[in-house]
């Protein structure tokens, strides 16, 4: 059981005992040689801090590991001397900034998957993503792996109401130029 007189924290909204605290959206990145235990010791050290995960993305790429993530919580000064002994003990990269709150949640398009597979080659993310922007699009996750020659590209996007027949067009011409295949197709609805 707390002691009444100890401070609590909300760390939804920033009120700690009766009096609204400073609370900062903060965009952190972490990169570095993948190795067991890295979210852990960063998701400590930010909880530790109170620190509120709100949205996050982590993966390994050819055996580096990479995490984005956006929370709530104290000045970004701090969390990111906190993250340091961490950083330093791991050999990563860590970096913490003050953004602004969103704007808007909603999307700004109709959601789609763009998939592109096929012989690696210069060039692949850069014309197929031009054609994405080109059409006024948003591209919202992309992941790309060389697995041996085939390379595999995929993408959330989000496009305005009614280009998605043009785009796909102009993306099949940019695909037979490269030499892959494309396919674009509505998104389910995911709960993530």
């Amino acid at each position: 059981m707390s002691d009444p007189a100890t401070p609590r924290a909300d760390l939804r909204t920033g009120w700690e005992s009766g009096r609204l605290s400073r609370v900062e959206e903060l965009a952190i990145t972490v990169l570095g040689r993948d190795r067991p235990g890295i979210v852990a010791d960063v998701a400590g050290v930010l909880a530790g801090l109170g620190a509120n995960l709100t949205d996050s993305t982590m993966t390994r790429l050819r055996g580096h590991f990479a995490m984005t993530l956006v929370c709530t919580g104290p000045d970004a000064a701090d969390v990111e001397a906190a993250l340091n002994p961490v950083a330093v003990r791991g050999r990563l990269l860590a970096t913490v900034r003050a953004v602004g709150p969103e704007e808007s949640t909603e999307p700004t398009g109709e959601p789609y998957v763009l998939s592109v597979h096929g012989a690696d080659r210069l060039g692949i993310v850069a014309e197929v993503t031009r054609v994405v922007a080109d059409a006024g699009g948003n591209i919202t996750d992309l992941t790309t792996r060389l697995a041996g020659p085939l390379y595999v590209l995929v993408a959330e996007v989000e496009l305005p109401p009614g280009t998605a027949e043009s785009t796909e067009r102009r993306l099949t011409e940019v695909a037979t130029g490269l030499g892959v295949d494309v396919v674009l197709r509505r998104a389910e609805s995911d709960v993530l």
